[in-house]
């Protein structure tokens, strides 16, 4: 099963003619494109998968998300 995963934007720049940014999951920093959301700024969530940032979010929605996925992790390691 492949997720889309909320992260926080803390450094945008370009790389060979991309356009990239640092995106935070919850203390684990990743690099990740921008191309499909031009109009992202620092502290904007976007939503990720696969390494591309495929929409943004509010922080409402971004930490509504995250808990989302927290509990369905316990809840996966509480059947296994």
């Amino acid at each position: 099963m492949c997720l889309a995963i909320p992260g926080k934007l803390t450094e945008i720049y370009q790389k060979n003619a991309l356009q990239m940014a640092k995106i935070d999951f919850g203390g684990v920093a990743k690099e990740i494109c921008l191309e499909f959301v031009p109009e992202a700024e620092l502290g904007d969530y976007a939503l990720v998968h696969a390494g591309f940032a495929i929409s943004l979010m509010n922080e409402t929605e971004a930490q509504e998300n995250i808990q989302l996925i927290q509990e369905a992790s316990r809840f996966d390691d509480e059947v296994s």
